[in-house]
């Protein structure tokens, strides 16, 4: 199998973790590098953090790039109330000794670019990365592959305005940039005629929730990584229950590695997305589903995913164990079972 050669752009942030976490588990992908964004927390700190993972992970030979530490042009706004202060959950892990945070994330994408044919990137946090580098030179985007992005909403309510997603509300300048012009460089995609953008948005997303029971059966499956995650997401359960009612925690981030490695997962249809940079709806992204602008589709939209199957392929590679029964298992507590 050839592995999808891919640079994850990322703001760690507790489900940005558990993402790194199963695209190092996943067979299909070939992690080159981690860039960090100011988004769920400085740039910085989610460097730090990503840092932090690989460690636990023991895949320190992955080099972390630093990136843009404030929007394009809005001011920044952390998602730290819902992440803890250190973004992960408040949960004290040490930072990692030895082993530096390099500079200069948009010059490492342009220059990985221009080597690699065929690049994926994993946009998670917001794209101001990914719009500076496009901004830049934008004819090596000729070499894209595609831009999987964890961000936007379809039909679903926005989890920070009432129409908007995080990421694209966070820096929604960047995310109009790049809806507007990905496509010119080339038409990207693994496939011919692929729009050069998946939008892995809220739709989606909101259908994957790591509930106290998953996690319970995660820590007898693997109690280091079932305690691992335990810690970090403790945080995240009760901002949850707190603010949207759930039990559990939408894990957001981990649904679109997953996609990259196992694109039927999701289904979803292709249309010409933008998104608002001003106002009351600030963020926001509007999918012409009808073609009311007659416009060449820029993204696929996703709007169904098969819960039991990502819940299952999430924990049988952080956890191991039998396939068959954690499918098992999984059918049964996505379908409403209320114990183990």
């Amino acid at each position: 199998m050839e592995k999808k050669k891919v640079i994850i752009d990322c703001d760690p942030g507790i489900d940005d973790s558990l993402a790194l976490m199963l695209a190092l588990a996943s067979p299909e992908l070939e992690v080159l590098g981690i860039t960090t964004v100011c988004g769920n927390v400085p740039a910085d700190l989610g460097a730090r953090n990503a840092l932090k993972v690989l460690q636990f992970m023991d895949r320190l030979d992955i080099p972390v790039y630093q990136g843009a530490e404030v929007p394009l042009a809005r001011e920044y706004v952390s998602a730290q109330d819902t992440h803890g202060e250190d973004g992960i959950g408040d949960s004290g892990l040490p930072d990692v000794n030895g082993v530096p945070v390099r500079a200069g994330a948009v010059d490492y994408i342009l220059d990985t670019l221009k080597k690699e044919k065929g690049l994926c990137l994993l946009a998670i946090g917001p794209m101001t990365n990914v719009a500076l580098a496009l901004q830049r030179e934008p004819e090596v985007f000729k070499n894209l592959g595609v831009l999987v992005s964890m961000g936007g909403s379809f039909k679903s309510h926005g989890n920070c305005s009432p129409v908007a997603e995080y990421n694209y509300w966070c820096d929604p300048d960047a995310a109009a940039y790049v809806y507007e012009n990905l496509g010119k460089s080339k038409a990207c995609g693994l496939t011919e005629g692929e729009p050069p953008i998946h939008m892995v948005g809220l739709d989606v997303t909101r259908k994957v929730v790591l509930t106290p029971n998953i996690l319970e059966y995660m820590k007898r499956l693997n109690p280091e990584i079932g305690g691992f995650v335990e810690k970090i997401t403790r945080f995240y359960f009760d901002f949850h229950w707190e603010q949207e009612g759930i039990i559990g925690c939408v894990i957001n981030d981990p649904l679109a590695v997953a996609y990259l490695c196992r694109p039927e997962l999701c289904g979803g249809f292709d249309a010409y997305t933008a998104v608002e940079t001003k106002g009351i709806s600030i963020g926001q992204s509007v999918v012409d589903a009808e073609n009311f602008w007659k416009k060449a589709p820029n993204s696929r939209v996703l709007t169904g995913v098969n819960t039991e199957e990502f819940m299952t392929m999430l924990l049988y590679r952080l956890c191991g164990g039998e396939e068959s029964e954690i499918r098992k298992m999984m059918a049964y507590s996505c379908r409403g079972g209320d114990g183990l």
